[in-house]
């Protein structure tokens, strides 16, 4: 079987039209970032998803929800470790103040690395690099091939018959850091709204696609990441 998993990034927030930091703070959506939303939820109508996991942050959970009301027999499964990185003491300062201590070029492949202390006193990139293989492990584990049983919650868990399909809504480091993991030069721009696929057969993953930006928001988390990354 095939497990194929859509990544969604989500939309646009008033944090990200002033271009200030935004990890584990929240605001809320934009009008243009909820008007992108509707039209990836629209893109995604006819997907036949088994399920839906989402970051508990509210810029996530509203994503997922707008994408839900096309797949009203679904719940919304959510897991902490979807979560975004913290920025630490530079959370909702503007992204120019990271810049100009370490530019995106030179953070982004030392955070995929695991090598970064943490900014601002935040998640250090170790730790942070380990909740997500964790948490798309986890993912994986429970509606791949050999899934059965229930899950943390007791719900029953099966692999969606011969191929399952499941959507998983975050943020753009912590959907990049998992492309990473699944291959380091599929590692893109992650606009806000756009969508990525993975596909895990055989036990392998492939990216399939990463950061299409459906809702034409343009350049999006790692816009100046250009530095290649260290192989895992």
């Amino acid at each position: 079987m095939t497990l194929t998993l859509t990544l969604v990034r989500h939309g646009q927030t008033t944090l990200n039209a002033r271009r200030h930091l935004q990890g584990s703070c929240d605001a809320p959506l934009t009008r243009t970032g909820r008007a992108g939303v509707r039209v990836t939820a629209q893109h995604l109508s006819g997907h036949d998803f088994d399920a839906v996991y989402s970051s508990p942050q509210g810029r996530a959970v509203q994503t997922a929800v707008e994408i839900l009301k096309h797949h009203p027999e679904l719940r919304l499964r959510i897991d902490d470790d979807l979560r975004e990185l913290s920025f630490g003491s530079l959370e909702r300062r503007p992204e120019r103040i990271l810049d100009a201590e370490m530019p995106w070029s030179l953070f982004v492949p030392d955070l995929l690395a695991g090598t970064h202390p943490g900014v601002g006193g935040g998640e250090p990139a170790d730790r942070f690099m380990t909740r997500v293989r964790d948490v798309f492990a986890r993912v994986v584990t429970a509606h791949g091939p050999v899934a059965s049983g229930n899950d943390d919650d007791g719900t029953a868990v099966d692999g969606g018959g011969p191929d399952a399909h499941v959507l998983v809504v975050g943020h753009g480091l912590t959907l990049a850091a998992y492309l990473w993991t699944v291959d380091p030069e599929a590692v893109v721009a992650l606009p806000n709204a756009s969508v990525s696929t993975v596909e895990v057969s055989d036990g392998a993953a492939r990216v399939v696609r990463a950061g299409v930006d459906v809702a034409g928001h343009g350049a999006g988390v790692m816009h100046t990441a250009r530095r290649p990354v260290a192989a895992r």
